[in-house]
């Protein structure tokens, strides 16, 4: 005979299953919503960490990870650079800031500068 009481009884993580449908988040299909953004979307240079090579950040958009993903082409390809998206931060592999933040208002988000 199985058994079918499997339940989690302790996890201090969330993890990479969707809240709502309980599928992984690479094969969900109800697509939950994202995080609102707390303000404008924020492009700022860092270079720590990088042994002084600069990457561009962008971070407070509202968008799922796929969409994230797919923003983070253009951007890429539109600065000619490589980059990732980490924690729902998008790096560019480029100090060109002004050019992102042009292709962000481009694309309706309200974009700025931020740090130095």
């Amino acid at each position: 005979m199985k058994n079918t009481d499997n339940r989690l009884v302790y996890s201090d993580e969330i993890g990479t299953d969707c809240p709502r449908c309980g599928k992984a988040l690479k094969k969900c299909s109800c697509q939950a919503s994202p995080k609102k953004s707390e303000g404008p979307v924020r492009v700022e240079r860092q270079t720590r960490g990088r042994k002084g090579k600069g990457v561009s950040l962008i971070s407070g958009l509202p968008l799922a990870e796929a969409q994230l993903k797919d923003l983070a082409k253009e951007l890429k390809q539109r600065c000619g650079c490589g980059g990732t998206v980490k924690n729902g931060i998008i790096e560019i592999q480029t100090d060109q800031r002004d050019l992102l933040i042009e292709e962000l208002l481009k694309k309706g988000y309200h974009a700025k500068k931020a740090g130095g």
